[in-house]
């Protein structure tokens, strides 16, 4: 009787465990963050002047969460009395100071008196407004709408600092199809009293059309697109004074189309600096110009490189200082720190570090040290230090193995620290600066400990140049090794792209994870030569090659695989999105036999059709580099097709525009090659929202049918 009620205790058991795991889902896997599948994050954000930072939940805003018992600042109910047509709590706020938070609502800046209970003050602009940028210093927003710039304040909600008629003018919008660090096209100075701003002359930029669907019959969208060695936009930057109601234009000549970027401000006002750079991308001016005047100062110092120069970041000035700043720059070999002094030629290089430094977060309380974020010994890191600025003297603050984010106080005493790493969801922490004391704020339960998974390992394998190359590797639930399993590779392999990071998961998406687990699959992703964070000479190696020497690390990947007695070789698939979907084009149709199946998303196929700023940085010209275009041009190959090949794009894509799949599929028919083909109809570069579950179905059914 007892053995029979233990077989029953066993019986019940199995079959609870059983009922508890849980199944991820494709569409669930695919839309994780609305679904609460990634670990929470919590918007944090320090309140001006102090040491204090605020947390939003519950609808309800929290001084110092979890760390001290005080009372409320305010909640959804009281603002919701002062403006009756505010509908949820916001995200996060333009800035808090102690008595106040400013925050965007309805086309108005909001500045909410929590002690009061009131709005204490409102900003309003156009309902058509874009690239609103706020200045709390100026109390004003500058603004976009289509081509020309504006600005509110609370007196006068629309004025306008340009007024050009002509749609190839265009001011206070990113240029340079956003590289070389520009992510917007507005800069205010630091007291407030000018706003800096871009302007393009896009004449001679062709037109590229785009066609819109939804209207009947259907409309021309022309968009203008550099193309690589053709009309290039002219760029100028202009400044607005807020006293005077007027513009100035810095006096330079870019009739040559070369680059201004990486605009920054001295903490006086006096001047503006500009990071100049030529079309080919070769070489750097780093200019001084007089804010008043336009007038060119001197030329502070120059960069040179066979390959590329790239400045991504401004001018940071030391506290205190209005002549000292930090300049990043990797010209030997990796992203160090220089500091100069705008009244001589005095140059330091304050690291030397063979690491890249990411960015730099601020100055501690003393302004003796800078905190910078950088990824240290480990590529696949990101980490925060101190470094002292007379002796370079360097502190790691970030002990944890992972890839962290940090705030600094604004005070310069302490950080947030949020962090993650492989098994840890996410872990915010608040660390002083001074003694080094540290508290937990929160820790993210992981969303997904009781669904069926795979298991997540990090591989490292060593390119023929002796480089490490980072991998990460997804393997089956229930893995038994004794066992045959199919592999999907997953790759970009391309510049300013890291795929394998010591964050949640190795920074897989949780589809990958539901191919493991629910299929049976292997999933495979090796960063290699050419991708971010590693250096100049391993990222800088494809150029006027692009795909070459990357192809020949994926190759070391499927070997790695192919090395595994768990792997069958003969069922090896590959995915990849934009410059991924050129790898995987590349792979499958230059290297036949290797791959059954591939997916290529938003593919570059040629490179002549991609745009100036990008192409023409690793490729040149392709009139200077006809022999590289010709070698990378996908459509050369279509005739060693051995497998399944889906093309995929989104048929209103600006970025990697239609003509680079359309003209591959004319060469596949001409070729009679059979191919297959999905365009998602108004969609751009990437198929996002609720659809992108449908797109990912495709995708991995097309591998798990074909992959065979």
């Amino acid at each position: 009787m007892r053995k029979h009620i233990t077989l029953l205790l066993l019986l019940f058991v199995t079959v609870l465990t059983a009922q508890e795991v849980k199944h991820l889902n494709l569409e669930d896997a695919v839309l994780g963050y609305s679904k609460g599948l990634y670990p929470e994050r919590k918007s944090l954000q320090w309140v001006e002047g102090t040491d204090d930072y605020i947390v939003t939940e519950n609808n309800s805003v929290q001084v110092n969460y979890n760390l001290s018992k005080r009372p409320a600042l305010f909640g959804l109910e009281n603002l919701q009395k002062a403006i009756p047509s505010l509908k949820r709590m916001p995200y996060r706020f333009e800035k808090i100071t102690s008595e106040a938070v400013y925050f965007n609502h309805s086309n108005s800046m909001i500045q909410y008196n929590y002690i009061d209970k009131k709005v204490s003050e409102e900003i309003k602009y156009s309902e058509n407004a874009e690239n609103t940028e706020f200045n709390s210093a100026a109390n004003a927003v500058a603004y976009t709408i289509e081509n020309n710039l504006y600005v509110a304040t609370t007196s006068n909600s629309k004025i306008a600092i340009t007024t050009s008629e002509d749609k190839n003018i265009v001011s206070g919008q990113a240029i340079a199809r956003s590289e070389m660090g520009i992510i917007k096209g507005t800069f205010w100075s630091p007291k407030g009293n000018y706003l800096a701003f871009y302007q393009k002359d896009e004449t001679n930029v062709t037109d590229y059309p785009l066609v819109d669907v939804t209207t009947t019959p259907a409309t021309l969208n022309n968009i203008k697109y550099p193309m690589n060695g053709m009309g290039s936009e002219i760029a100028k930057a202009g400044i607005y004074s807020m006293k005077d109601n007027s513009v100035i234009y810095l006096d330079i000549d870019t009739s040559d189309e070369h680059y201004l970027t990486n605009i920054s401000w001295s903490p006086d006002e006096k001047f503006v600096f500009v990071a100049e750079v030529n079309r080919d991308q070769n070489h750097m001016w780093f200019a001084m110009y007089d804010a008043t005047t336009g007038k060119k100062i001197k030329t502070l110092f120059e960069e040179q490189n066979e390959k590329w120069v790239e400045p991504e970041h401004t001018a940071v000035f030391l506290p205190n200082s209005t002549t000292e700043f930090l300049w990043l720059s990797e010209r030997d070999g990796y992203m160090n720190l220089y500091l100069y002094d705008i009244n001589n030629k005095y140059e330091k290089q304050l690291t030397q570090f063979n690491w890249v430094i990411k960015n730099i977060i601020g100055f501690d309380e003393s302004g003796k040290n800078v905190i910078v974020s950088g990824t240290g010994t480990d590529a696949r890191e990101t980490n925060a230090f101190k470094i002292n600025l007379k002796n370079g003297k360097i502190k790691i603050l970030t002990s944890e193995p992972g890839s962290h984010s940090v705030q600094l106080s604004p005070n310069g005493n302490y950080i947030i620290d949020s962090y993650s790493s492989l098994n840890v969801p996410r872990v915010v922490k608040r660390k002083s600066l001074k003694n080094g004391n540290e508290v937990t704020i929160y820790t993210s339960k992981n969303p997904i400990k009781d669904y069926q998974l795979g298991t997540t390992e990090f591989v490292t394998l060593k390119a023929t140049d002796g480089s490490d190359l980072y991998g990460r590797i997804i393997k089956p639930a229930n893995f038994d090794p004794n066992k045959k399993y199919p592999v999907l590779i997953y790759v970009y392999g391309g510049p300013h792209a890291q795929m394998v990071t010591n964050s949640w998961l190795g920074g897989s998406n949780l589809w990958m994870q539901w191919m493991a687990a629910e299929q049976d699959y292997i999933m495979f992703t090796l960063d290699n030569h050419g991708s971010a964070h590693r250096g100049f000479a391993f990222e800088s190696v494809i150029h006027r090659q692009v795909g070459e020497v990357e192809m020949e690390d994926q190759l070391l990947g499927v070997d790695y695989l192919k090395s595994l007695p768990y792997v069958d070789e003969n069922r090896l698939a590959i995915h990849g999105w934009s410059y991924g979907g050129f790898m995987t084009n590349s792979l499958m149709l230059r290297h036949p036999g290797v791959f059954t199946t591939a997916v290529a998303g938003g593919p570059v196929t040629d490179w002549k059709y991609y745009e100036i700023m990008y192409g023409e940085r690793y490729m040149d010209r392709w009139q200077d580099n006809e022999a590289g275009f010709e070698k990378s041009r996908v459509h050369n190959y279509v005739a060693n097709l051995d497998g399944k090949l889906l093309e995929i794009i989104g048929s209103i894509d600006p970025v990697v525009v239609p003509q680079h799949t359309m003209t591959l599929l004319q060469e596949f028919v001409k070729n009679k090659v059979q191919v297959d083909f999905l365009s998602y109809p108004m969609h751009p570069h990437n198929v996002r929202g609720t659809d992108r579950a449908h797109l990912m179905k495709k995708v991995l059914d097309y591998v798990i049918l074909n992959n065979k």
